[in-house]
């Protein structure tokens, strides 16, 4: 009984202690998102505003600075933030130049070419960009910074810069190890999605597509960094096929370097070009402080009339979704409370996604076919919009895209698994008793018969046929001439204008002036971003839930939130899906 007690009092203990300990932690957040809360800063005069590209840019800043998933800082910056920004220094007197110090560009290459645009707009206004790296300069990063007026690289570093690469993951040899058994049921020869469970390596089609995209992509970079640095596009590409900048004196000879310096002469520089005088700091101020910099309007008041930017992130997937995927009803229902929102007089959706569950996309693009002539709809699209992404875009009034944009992948696919093998090697047998011949269709653990793959391909095929029915309704092409660019074909931004998938080439902000114009506005409005980002308190205690356990385990294997997202999306979504070659990679 005493050692009864004994228990009894250290669990009572230990849970006072627990709580006061999470009070505790509770507390700090707390005072860290107050400490972080937007309060006016001041510039001084003779500022220089200082970027590094060395955390991950998502398209939105988080609500919090706090990742309450690993309890640390959250170090992502939202492009939406970059070129808000980039654009506010252009016009302030304060701010003299920017310095740029990065190594790499932790963001996709649609991204770094909607950042390299903001910075080449931003030198229109005559003031300097001057960027340093200190380490190796890696082929992104030296692709955004080359547009600077000045570009050192410590005398010890390298500019590496080696071409393209699209790589696929497929898992068929894993699932052979597993003993299941995949079907994949698709239309369109160049669906590459189901690849990555069929197949160990890309089919031939597969690959000819993926090559023309890095090919395409990489001839817009190329040719930036000629215009930019000076260099034939076909010197370049001979610097890179022979691997030439093998140390930092072949990074000079081939000016695509201005000095080789140390950090400290750097700062000496733009003090010189400042003038700052050498035994004083310079004025410096982080993006990320810059960023409550309160912008200067031309009028008086809070605007009424407002643009509505709707981010669409990640996988479609059925229902409401989370942070980090577009679920179908609750985009469905933002659009649907922007249409009826009398102050929201145009709707920009920001698409970065490579598709998922084509019931939910079809709910999202429903909603969108309500509102458009309404008022006005236009698609800016990101590092990705394909098939399902593709699917909720094809109806706007106008679409957008960066020429390193990925597009198309218009085609659906279903894949289904037999896991009786798998149950079979675990001890674990399955047994049904049915009414009807075919109620066991979608068990699982049972090998398809050749009427049930009829069954599936033929609702796969009306899906299809839905599919390039809007897309020939909202672009004004024949269904025939919609197959003939359809049946999975993927295709860079710079071909989509050319195949009349996009209306034109743009980011973001060039897709939030092509709206105000729609709607007739003038300079009086104001952008509102949707969805609504939770606070800071509520994300916490959606992070305390089992996902965050689960991506607290993972991360230390290599495995980040975005992947897991991406696998959980995978194994969740039912039904046909309409969705890009899983998870490729350009680098």
């Amino acid at each position: 009984m005493k050692s009864f007690f004994k228990s009894v009092f250290a669990t009572v203990v230990g849970i006072i202690i627990s709580s006061i300990l999470l009070f505790i932690v509770l507390f700090i957040i707390i005072g860290a998102i107050a400490a972080s809360s937007d309060k006016p800063v001041e510039v001084e005069e003779n500022s220089i505003l200082y970027i590094s590209f060395d955390q991950p840019i998502t398209d939105r800043a988080p609500a919090s600075p706090f990742d309450f998933s690993r309890f640390s800082k959250d170090n992502r910056v939202g492009l939406n933030d970059i070129l808000a920004n980039i654009e506010k220094a252009k016009d302030d007197d304060n701010i003299k130049g920017i310095y740029i110090e990065s190594t790499v560009f932790m963001g996709g290459m649609a991204t770094a070419e909607e950042v390299r645009n903001a910075l080449i707009d931003f030198k229109e206004s005559g003031k300097f960009i001057v960027s340093y790296c200190n380490n190796i300069y890696t082929q992104s990063a030296y692709y955004v910074t080359s547009v600077s007026d000045k570009v050192f690289l410590n005398p010890v570093g390298l500019v590496l810069i080696n071409g393209l690469r699209l790589q696929t993951t497929h898992i068929k040899n894993t699932l052979k190890k597993l003993d299941v058994e995949p079907t994949v049921i698709k239309i369109g020869e160049y669906k590459g999605y189901g690849e990555l469970f069929e197949y160990d390596k890309m089919s031939q089609p597969n690959r000819e597509q993926l090559e023309r995209i890095a090919n395409t992509v990489w001839a817009n970079i190329a040719q930036g960094i000629s215009d930019a640095r000076g260099i034939s596009v076909d010197s370049l590409n001979y610097i890179v096929n022979n691997l030439e900048l093998k140390d930092p004196a072949q990074a000079l000879k081939y000016k695509m370097v201005d000095s080789l310096i140390y950090k400290g002469d750097v700062i000496n520089y733009l003090k010189d070009i400042t003038g700052t005088d050498y035994k004083k700091d310079l004025n410096a101020i982080k993006l990320s402080k810059y960023i409550k910099v309160p912008k200067s309007k031309s009028y008086k008041g809070l605007a009424k009339d407002k643009i509505a930017v709707l981010y669409a992130t990640g996988g479609i997937v059925d229902g409401e979704g989370e942070e980090g995927n577009i679920g179908g009803e609750r985009y469905a229902r933002e659009i649907r409370k922007a249409r009826r929102d009398s102050s929201i007089k145009a709707i920009v959706l920001r698409i970065n996604s490579g598709g998922g569950s084509a019931m939910a996309s079809e709910d999202i693009l429903v909603e969108l076919l309500e509102t458009k002539g309404v008022k006005p709809i236009v698609v800016s699209m990101g590092d990705v919009a394909g098939s399902g992404g593709y699917y909720i875009a094809c109806l706007a009034d106008t679409i957008l895209a960066g020429k390193n944009t990925i597009t198309g992948s218009i085609g659906v696919i279903a894949t289904l698994f037999n896991t009786e093998g798998f149950f079979d090697k675990l001890g674990i047998s399955f047994d049904v008793a049915k009414s009807h011949e075919y109620a066991d269709l979608l068990s699982g653990v049972k090998p398809l018969r050749a009427k049930e793959k009829e069954f599936i391909k033929h609702y796969v095929g009306l899906t299809y046929d839905q599919f390039i029915t809007h897309v020939s309704n909202g672009r004004n092409m024949t269904k025939e001439e919609v197959n003939e660019i359809g049946r999975g074909h993927v295709y860079g931004g710079a071909d989509a204008m050319d195949i009349n998938l996009i209306d034109s080439h743009g980011g973001l902000n060039d897709a939030i002036e092509i709206a105000r114009n729609m709607a007739g506005l003038d300079e009086k409005y104001r952008v509102v971003e949707l969805p609504k980002q939770p606070d800071p308190i509520e994300q916490l205690i959606k992070e305390l839930s089992g996902d965050a356990k689960v991506r607290a385990m993972l991360e230390p294997l290599g495995i980040d939130s975005e992947t897991y997202l991406e696998i959980k999306n995978t194994l969740t979504t039912q039904g046909v899906v309409a969705r890009m070659p899983y998870m490729i990679e350009m680098n």
